[in-house]
């Protein structure tokens, strides 16, 4: 899983479930790719995993067995949304091709505001869509969003 550099001051904690991830994928991503993915974010932006409170993506990846493996081997919850509802979220980096086909255009960062953004909270966008990749893997995109 994410594992934070020793020498670096983190800049979200333990203690508090404080960031939440968005993920987009291609069918067929892999458990590793994910892993890899979130952890060169994790050590990018200095996040501790343990204050991750959940995963999100859109409805139609619910089942997508790289996705599930990652959240049921590193214990994170899997939130979906529609895409009738990501596409109601601006977004800094929306695609058209991701509107063409899912008919959002955004997955990862859209769907990391609306699961910061519940209970009324206003949320923002900590690490906009990092694109990963890996031969034979598939790929991927992660966001990650807070609690403004």
């Amino acid at each position: 899983m994410c594992i934070p550099q020793q020498n670096i001051e983190l800049i979200f904690s333990p203690g508090r479930k404080q960031v939440w991830v968005g993920i987009g994928c291609q069918k067929g991503v892999s458990c590793l790719l994910i892993e890899l993915g979130l952890n060169k974010v994790c050590q990018k932006y200095r996040i501790d995993p343990q204050t991750i409170d959940r995963i999100a993506t859109i409805e139609t990846k619910a089942s997508e067995p790289g996705l599930v493996e990652f959240c049921l081997k590193n214990n994170f919850r899997l939130q979906t949304f529609s895409s009738t509802t990501l596409s109601s979220i601006s977004v800094p980096n929306p695609s058209q091709i991701i509107t063409k086909i899912m008919g959002t255009p955004s997955i990862a960062e859209a769907a990391a505001l609306l699961c910061a953004a519940q209970n009324n909270s206003r949320a923002q966008l900590l690490v906009p869509k990092e694109i990963f990749r890996l031969p034979n893997q598939g790929s991927m995109t992660i966001a990650v969003a807070t609690r403004a």
